[in-house]
């Protein structure tokens, strides 16, 4: 075991780190997904990892991958896209949804994909971001929420937290790309946005209806 307590085999990213380095959303990402061929054990593993995200990565050649949380199945999520298109250094992954396109641009990596491939989110609008740093934790309710409130309006800036609210381990999740993308798309420009404790997501919403979104990805752990 390591610092992130993962077995062997296993590569543990930061995925939209800051300026800094610091921060970004831990990712688990198993390189050969047939080591866990069904869903059950899939499902098993990034439960016991307790990543906010696992990948299994299913053909690295042709980029399909697998994306668990620790409670389910998700058609499309952001930074397990951003940081396993970084690590298998891919331009296109392949999820039952659809191609998603990437692409390395300095110290960013970028994806490309559409609002609609996205799960539902709440997007809830704060009057400032002092507001959004000062929530104690989740706000009542049910379903997954993105608190977000302008930094510099004008500037593009945005200060955001997420709570996934459905009752797994995670409470607050630390950079949420999709959430970044269904943003863009709502307020039809480029963002951006300091998550979490300081993790940082660009976003940048193209003419056809999709929109990138990028970050910086480090090695944490190689497995």
């Amino acid at each position: 075991m390591n610092d992130y307590d993962v077995p062997r085999g296993i590569d543990v990213l930061r995925v939209f780190c800051g300026p800094d380095g610091r921060h970004g959303n831990a990712l688990g990402v198993v390189r050969d997904g047939r080591s866990h061929p069904d869903e059950a054990s899939r499902q098993l593993l990034a439960r016991r990892l307790g990543f906010s995200e696992t990948v299994f990565v299913d053909d690295p050649e042709r980029g399909r991958v697998d994306i668990h949380t620790p409670g389910l199945r998700l058609p499309f999520a952001g930074h397990p896209l951003v940081g396993t298109a970084w690590l298998l250094d891919l331009e296109v992954l392949e999820l039952a949804v659809g191609d998603v396109f990437a692409r390395q641009d300095g110290e960013f990596t970028w994806i490309t994909a559409r609002p609609e491939w996205v799960p539902p989110r709440t997007l809830q609008q704060y009057a400032s971001a002092a507001e959004v740093e000062a929530l104690p934790g989740p706000p009542p309710g049910e379903g997954w929420l993105y608190a977000w409130a302008w930094e510099d309006e004008a500037a593009g800036r945005v200060r955001a937290r997420a709570f996934p609210r459905r009752g797994e381990a995670i409470v607050e999740d630390e950079a949420t790309g999709a959430a970044a993308l269904l943003l863009s798309a709502r307020l039809g420009r480029a963002l951006n946005i300091t998550q979490g404790r300081g993790s940082q997501i660009l976003t940048a919403p193209a003419p056809d209806g999709t929109v990138e979104v990028g970050g910086r990805v480090l090695m944490a752990v190689r497995g």
